[in-house]
């Protein structure tokens, strides 16, 4: 029954959109309105607020973090054991993607992911981290650079972990960001994919 509370209180603190929370508080437009309507960083920073830009990346890279640190740090004392960590890793994942407090119409989870990440280990999460700047610097697309680095991350915990039931919750995780990434996988195809540094919003460079 605990394992239940963590991973309900995962998902409640996923379900934290803070590119709505921050655009609200900076006074910009809402990122479901413009640009490529996701409620995420990238989007946030065509509005040319780059302060709440980074502010969203982070807020929606601790959540992540959060969740599983508190599973990892206080879930022995109540029986959450690894299974219910992988559980909550993805709970809070899931909050982000559809979360209850904006009609289940969430973010696409890149940064989210990359705080789970980092809360299941450092370097797991670095690994990941510099294989999206690399790849982003390269190529000036977040989208591909995404992309690149959830294929990579259920290698990266396989190669510093082994198999187990978190690397599952990694797969399942990495698998949903390429299905929420699949408008851009096609946009990428056909060329039409925006590039980092894009049109502001109002046409504006």
């Amino acid at each position: 029954m605990n394992v239940v509370w963590f991973v309900l209180v995962a998902y409640l603190i996923g379900s934290v959109s803070f590119a709505v929370v921050v655009s609200r508080l900076c006074g910009i437009a809402d990122p479901r309105t413009y640009g490529s309507k996701n409620p995420g960083a990238t989007n946030v920073l065509r509005s040319g607020n780059k302060v709440a830009a980074a502010a969203t990346l982070l807020g929606d890279c601790l959540k992540g973090w959060f969740a599983v640190w508190l599973a990892i740090r206080l879930g022995p004392q109540f029986g959450v054991e690894e299974s219910g960590i992988a559980a909550v890793s993805l709970a809070v994942f899931l909050g982000h993607l559809f979360p209850i407090f904006f009609r289940f119409k969430g973010g696409k989870g890149v940064a989210t992911a990359l705080g789970v990440l980092l809360g299941i280990n450092p370097w797991l999460g670095l690994a990941t981290m510099v294989t999206w700047v690399v790849i982003a610097y390269a190529f000036r697309y977040s989208s591909f650079a995404a992309v690149v680095a959830s294929v990579f991350a259920p290698f990266y915990y396989g190669l510093l972990f082994g198999t187990d039931i978190q690397l599952l919750a990694v797969v399942i995780m990495s698998a949903l960001l390429l299905y929420r990434h699949r408008q851009n996988i096609a946009n990428l195809v056909a060329g039409k994919e925006s590039r980092i540094g894009g049109k502001k919003v109002g046409g504006k460079k």
